[in-house]
């Protein structure tokens, strides 16, 4: 397909703006992650940058380094403000607001939103923004992810849409507010500054690519972007079979209620466009894994971008496609309903829109990844008295696919952040990982076989201990086969109790733990599904995979029907017998 360009528009000079657009949100994404405090944004990159329609707030441009989940979000996030200056907080050059507003654009409170008008003239071409995951915001759980919240306001602080600052003059009572409500104020406020000064370099880069083409063009560049994504995205469409097609998963429990919730997902394709119906999802809950309806619409976007790949990353391509996310459903809540735990539920969003598009294309199958961040909490006290805040999330399996298996010790598909190295960890914070390595038999065993999880085991060095809490899923439904494939291993938390090793009741969510100094916990993560039957799996590449230590002996012979040698020789008479269903 030739891609549409706007009319009188080059297509070189089309192909470069593209190019320098992505760039400049691309550098203000470096800049953050080089200047922020804090591990998960240094490190891990959870953030992003972009450009925004003025009047509707809809991406124009993102980094192709800033977290996939924010590009909807984003639209609805600028779009608060609009509303917000619409109201009558007006606008001139030099404002810039800040918020957390989960049911506003948000994802959680931990989220920072900084938007700011790109004035030409005295006159609004656009806008920038700029979005941070901030450690801790206050709440009653270091770091943010309180598994047992009820409400909002046991996560951390909400803050509206204000300005911080107005006509370029900074409004120090908005600072003092967010630093008197975080246990790490400093790492805060450097993470502040990184997300102004990304800002910053944004818009000089913005004016002097507008001041090189002019306004005419670069509008009509990024009009064509957007109709390109839409023009792709209808064409992928069009090439699925028409129907509708149904998937169903479900999460372990709230965190309050240990009762399973569903999230069912009703995907009709009609021609060039594509329904998503969530109706017959569970009702909104009492526990942190709701989600605003913003939050929704994103999750289902980077589940069809993983699918769609050459569709670009901006508004356009959620132009064919209908969402339908009623108020009565946990995904489209508002406050003051507990959302700490957003991350959960949309990746199993993620997995649900994989399933109703592996029945509507198998060619496109992919099994479910090990969908959980495991957000970990270890908070305490350094020999000196000055407070830390270790939170992070792990690594598990990716889904085996048609064309092969699933990545190892993989982040999930959410976004394109990078676990903090255990290195960084131990740095900044008074503890040691004691073990930090591949889980055998995590994988789900298929034709192609699911990727690996991982084994993490955490030693508290603090002398006077430290408090933990976790916010995980997959602890009783694994991550699923398609295909013929086989189910992933579960997630798995354990941590020392003078009662010896305990494991949460409610699977992979706990608070109130309390570990002293010397004392460890134990995270065992999910691997992908399989895809295929595993009885098809080539003898070798099981014989392999035993030899790497990532599928056991017993295993081997259990699901793929291979017999394998102490030696890592493949008994050929022996899997011949067991494949056909009989022993030697």
């Amino acid at each position: 397909m030739t891609a549409p360009t706007a009319a009188g528009l080059d297509p070189v000079v089309f192909s470069i703006l593209t190019g320098r657009l992505e760039q400049v949100a691309d550098e203000m994404d470096a800049t953050l992650y080089r200047s922020a405090f804090n591990p998960i944004i240094a490190e891990a990159r959870d953030a992003c940058h972009g450009l925004y329609h003025a009047e509707t707030g809809a991406t124009l441009v993102q980094g192709s380094k800033g977290l996939p989940i924010f590009v909807g979000a984003m639209a609805f996030a600028v779009k608060a403000v609009i509303d917000k200056v619409a109201a009558g907080a007006g606008l001139e050059a030099g404002d810039t607001f800040i918020f957390n507003d989960p049911y506003a654009g948000g994802t959680h409170l931990n989220d920072f939103r900084l938007v700011r008008p790109l004035m030409r003239g005295g006159r609004l071409f656009a806008w920038l923004a700029s979005v941070g995951h901030w450690l801790d915001i206050g709440g009653n759980v270091p770091g943010g992810y309180n598994p047992q919240a009820t409400e909002c306001f046991q996560e951390g602080v909400l803050i509206p849409p204000v300005k911080l600052f107005r006509a370029g003059v900074l409004q120090q009572d908005i600072v003092d507010v967010l630093q008197a409500n975080s246990r790490l104020p400093r790492s805060n406020w450097g993470d502040l500054n990184g997300q102004l000064n990304a800002l910053d370099l944004g818009e000089r880069r913005f004016h002097a690519l507008i001041d090189e083409y002019g306004e005419a063009t670069v509008t009509a560049a990024l009009d064509a972007a957007s109709a390109r994504a839409a023009a792709l995205m209808r064409e992928n469409i069009r090439a699925l079979p028409d129907g509708t097609y149904s998937f169903v998963d479900h999460l372990d429990n709230d965190g309050i209620v240990d009762e399973p919730l569903t999230i069912a997902l009703d995907l009709t394709v009609a021609g060039e466009t594509l329904t998503l119906d969530f109706s017959r999802s569970s009702p909104p809950c009492r526990g942190p894994v709701n989600i605003a309806r913003s939050t929704a619409v994103a999750a289902c976007y980077v589940a069809l971008k993983h699918v769609f790949t050459g569709v670009p990353a901006n508004a356009g391509c959620l132009d064919p496609i209908r969402f339908v996310i009623p108020e009565t459903t946990f995904l489209g809540v508002s406050a003051p309903r507990p959302v700490a735990g957003y991350t959960e539920t949309i990746l199993r969003m993620i997995g649900v829109v994989f399933g109703a598009l592996a029945a509507a294309d198998p060619a496109r199958a992919t099994a479910a990844p090990f969908g959980t961040i495991n957000a970990l909490s270890v908070a305490g006290h350094r020999a000196t008295g000055e407070r830390f805040v270790l939170f992070s999330f792990f690594g598990g399996g990716l889904g085996g696919n048609p064309a092969s298996d699933g990545l190892n010790h993989a982040n999930n598909p959410i976004s394109t952040a990078t676990m903090p190295p255990a290195e960084i960890l131990e740095a900044a914070h008074p503890v040691m990982f004691t073990e930090w390595g591949l889980r055998p038999d995590s994988a789900g065993p298929g034709l192609h076989r699911g990727g690996l999880g991982a084994v993490y085991a955490l030693e508290v060095l603090a002398p006077d201990g430290a408090d933990v809490s976790l916010l995980g899923e997959r602890g009783r439904y694994a991550p699923f086969g398609v295909a013929g494939g086989h189910p992933a291993a579960l997630n798995r938390f354990v941590y020392d109790s003078p009662d010896g090793p305990k494991e949460p009741p409610m699977a992979s969510k706990v608070t109130g733990v309390r570990l002293k100094a010397g004392e460890r916990l134990r995270l065992e993560t999910p691997g992908g599904g399989g895809w295929g039957d595993p009885r098809r799996r080539d003898p070798e590449a099981v014989a392999r995979d035993v030899r790497r230590g990532f599928v056991s002996v017993a295993k081997a012979a259990a699901d793929y029907g291979v017999a394998v040698a102490a030696d890592g020789a493949i008994d050929v008479a022996e899997t011949a017998a067991l494949r056909a269903g009989r022993s030697a």
